[in-house]
């Protein structure tokens, strides 16, 4: 018997709450809302939306088999006489995709897209409409500084308008270069809110988590690499495109970084046989593999722990035993039959080592918070014994308090030999626990940065390198 999908809950802070009950998909059960010092009492989203309140959701709401173009004007598609004016809605389009800094052609389909160049393309789609309140729940998780700070122009301008945002991140210095005041939840309660003026990085982060966190990266110096444990030789993405070379060893925290678009999701999905390549050979301890689907790098020891863990990581709607155990499921049967009591057991234990907070092994992947749930998509890597693990983009959507969870179990994962490989756009990030970063730009690895040399102007120099000279 499966336990209730509703139950858990509680673990949120509730700031995904709280913003569907201000855009009408929830209904609050007590007090009041009031826009414009009006009552305010949405039934669906579309009262948010006649009333000027849009929101750009962290979960993305597109339709990824129409195009680009056909996802911004959705709602409002230029029309003459009943036939759609296509002339008329690329144009404004590639309007609404220049001001967010989005180099993409309006007729691209939406599937074809990567995460942060949606997550772009959800802000371009929020632009379009006149609004009296935007709603921004963690949209720079997956930009780079470049992107950032266009939208942050974007933020700006827009308030001069007149418009009123609502800027959710945990990425908490964004929030003194564009916030006035701040308000903290906490397990779904209102701990405070107070001017950002008269606030410090460190009493916001005690409050977010209710005690004090010291660092925010720890670099471990006492983990000691060992024999090279995974190496790509001549990736090709496409027959024309550059080629892509590197190593890792074990107890390797390696890191790569660029641009949106640069290629870094590209080339790790064609390693793990996600995307098909042109070219390249990998080896895992020494030995050359095959790999030319998901199934032949889980057989050779390799995981990839996407950037987008709810459509691609996780089975939202069934248990974390069942999400756990299904890379390994002769594990937990006998003579073909799945054993329950074993796959319980063997989910149980890593949920605890991994300090998932969760009420059962029967919850629902779904009702996990950001960080729970990324550390369930690491534990059913581990449940299968992956040696080499591939995380693209692990603390997108996680609170402070989770992140350092994040670091210290890469942490554990480096100490016990394996091979671990970060994306990230976050730059101090990759900074804060990285051995070597390697910088991609425009498909074409660039740049390889020792730690003893790190430092963000010369590796975001590198990152731009290709577009400077084109």
């Amino acid at each position: 018997m499966r336990g209730s999908p509703c139950s858990g809950r509680r673990k949120r802070a509730g700031k995904s709450s709280l913003i569907k009950l201000l855009a009408g998909i929830y209904r609050p059960d007590e007090g009041e809302l009031l826009l414009e010092g009006r009552p305010y009492r949405p039934h669906t989203p579309l009262d948010a939306f006649r009333v000027g309140i849009r929101v750009v959701h962290q979960e993305l709401n597109l339709l990824p088999y129409l195009t680009v173009a056909e996802n911004l004007l959705f709602e409002s598609l230029p029309q003459r006489g009943g036939v759609v004016q296509f002339g008329a809605m690329y144009q404004r389009a590639r309007a609404l995709l220049d001001e967010v800094g989005l180099d993409i052609s309006p007729t691209t389909r939406v599937e074809q897209l990567g995460i942060a160049q949606m997550q772009l393309l959800e802000i371009a789609k929020a632009l379009c409409y006149d609004s009296k309140l935007l709603i921004l729940d963690e949209p720079t998780a997956t930009l780079t500084s470049r992107e950032i700070d266009r939208l942050f122009d974007i933020i700006k301008r827009l308030r001069r308008r007149g418009v009123t945002f609502i800027y959710i991140s945990h990425r908490l210095h964004e929030i003194y270069e564009i916030g006035d005041q701040i308000t903290v939840l906490r397990n779904g309660q209102h701990v405070a809110t107070r001017p950002v003026t008269g606030i410090t990085l460190d009493e916001i982060i005690k409050m977010m988590v209710g005690r004090e966190i010291r660092h925010e990266h720890v670099f471990h110096d006492e983990v000691t690499q060992g024999p090279e444990i995974f190496r790509v030789e001549g990736l090709k993405l496409t027959p024309f495109s550059p080629t892509i070379s590197f190593a890792a060893r074990q107890g390797e925290i390696l890191g790569i970084a660029g641009l949106v678009g640069s290629g870094r999701t590209e080339a790790v999905r064609a390693i793990f046989g996600a995307d098909r390549k042109a070219a390249g050979k990998i080896y895992i301890e020494g030995q050359l593999v095959s790999i030319n689907s998901p199934r032949d790098a889980v057989h050779s020891g390799l995981c990839l722990l996407t950037e987008d863990r709810k459509t691609q990581g996780l089975m939202l709607d069934l248990s974390l035993a069942v999400n756990i155990s299904i890379t390994d499921l002769a594990r937990v049967a006998h003579f073909g039959l799945l054993q329950r009591d074993v796959e319980n057991k063997a989910a149980a234990d890593l949920i605890q080592e991994m300090h998932v907070q969760t009420p059962s092994i029967e919850q629902y992947a779904r009702f996990l918070s950001g960080g729970n749930q990324q550390k369930v998509v690491l534990c059913k890597w581990l449940f299968r014994g992956s040696r080499i693990l591939i995380f693209d983009e692990p603390t997108r959507g996680i609170d402070v308090g989770a992140r350092q969870e994040i670091y210290e179990l890469l942490w554990n994962l480096a100490a016990q030999g394996k091979g671990n490989i970060i994306v990230s756009s976050d730059l101090p990030e990759l900074m804060g626990i990285c051995h070597r970063i390697l910088v991609f730009s425009k498909g074409k690895m660039v740049g390889e940065v020792e730690r003893a040399q790190f430092n963000q102007e010369r590796i975001l120099s590198l990152a731009y390198q290709e577009y400077i000279q084109t």
